[in-house]
């Protein structure tokens, strides 16, 4: 039975995401793609666009020994922004895994408490959430007209809700819906893997409140406006790899970004699926040819993800190569006997 569980949890989002890539892609011709990638596409701006990606993943590591250190102690840097990297290559695997990845990497490898660093975790996305509801509120209004288009095509507008959903509607809903049941399955079995749940629940609120006593609030501010300047900018350079997006400017690039951020909040990997078609349904509105989007968001997704696995892979390599602290503590105390 557990077994089963934990299977269906893996399958399930890759399941729910090919679903909807094969939905997108079954009639694609997927020859054409290769000739572009080949021939049409300029990879310098997508090489220029990996740094960024990088510093949004090692920043989010640095703001997040700011928050760890007034709850139990600073992680050493590369501890921190390994267990970053780490963390969203294992999301790739199983959805929303990477949260207790890193919390897990950080109690192995230097001895913090696990309950804490989950509660700074959840801080440090309540931080985000709010962020990118802030930038999604002024990019509506700056272009309400485009993403009222958007949801009457989609089936999400008033008129829709009220008069019944069309199919792409009742697709999105289901979807959305599902999404939520299985990040709260998730959630809910993970935390019931401790049992000593008081203490969890106590540490979880120590990470929660921890942001009162972050020592230098101005630079947790600008590091979490740098991330998401990071990840703009990995997003908004890829646009220039191809003659149908470069012309189209900064507020077509914040707007299928933030549509693509939402996204991803459905728990399949790296948000394949849902991502593709909302950022798909977005630059159709902006005048790209169906075929163009189809090829921009699976060419810009695969090899953004295989950026991901790749930083994974080097995390997992250079973790073997750090010392944990309690391995770091018994080396020393053994000195200390030699030398006496």
């Amino acid at each position: 039975m557990e077994t089963a569980k934990k299977t269906l949890k893996i399958l399930l989002p890759l399941v729910l995401g090919g679903a909807i890539l094969y939905w997108m892609y079954r009639d694609f011709n997927f020859q054409q793609m290769g000739r572009v990638m080949m021939h049409e596409m300029d990879w310098t701006w997508m090489l220029l666009s990996f740094p960024f990606g990088i510093l949004a993943q090692a920043l989010r590591g640095w703001r997040w020994q700011q928050t760890l250190e007034p709850v139990d102690k600073r992680p050493r840097n590369s501890v921190a922004v390994n267990a970053v990297f780490l963390s969203y290559a294992a999301s790739l695997v199983v959805p929303r895994i990477g949260e207790f990845t890193r919390c897990g990497v950080l109690k192995k490898w230097d001895g913090l408490s696990f309950a804490k660093a989950l509660g700074t975790v959840v801080t440090e996305r309540a931080i985000d959430s709010l962020l990118v509801l802030l930038i999604t509120g002024l990019t509506i209004l700056f272009e309400m007209s485009t993403f009222g288009t958007f949801f009457r095509q989609t089936g999400m507008s008033v008129d829709y809700i009220l008069h019944g959903f069309s199919w792409a509607g009742y697709l999105v809903s289901a979807v959305c819906l599902v999404a939520i049941a299985v990040l709260l399955h998730l959630l809910l079995q993970h935390l019931s893997i401790y049992n000593k749940v008081k203490t969890t629940l106590k540490g979880l609120w120590q990470g929660i409140i921890s942001l009162r006593h972050v020592r230098h609030v101005w630079l947790f501010v600008a590091m979490t406006l740098g991330i998401w300047l990071c990840y703009f900018l990995h997003y908004y350079l890829t646009f220039f790899c191809f003659d149908f997006t470069r012309h189209l400017g900064l507020g077509c690039a914040l707007v299928t970004f933030i549509v693509g951020s939402i996204a991803v909040i459905v728990p399949t990997p790296n948000g394949a699926g849902p991502w593709h078609f909302a950022v798909k349904t977005m630059l159709i509105l902006y005048g790209v040819q169906d075929n163009e989007a189809l090829y921009f968001v699976l060419i810009v997704h695969t090899v953004q993800t295989l950026l991901v696995a790749l930083l994974g892979v080097w995390a997992w390599i250079r973790l073997g190569f750090v010392e944990r602290k309690k391995e770091c503590a018994v080396e020393g105390e053994k000195r200390k006997e030699e030398g006496q």
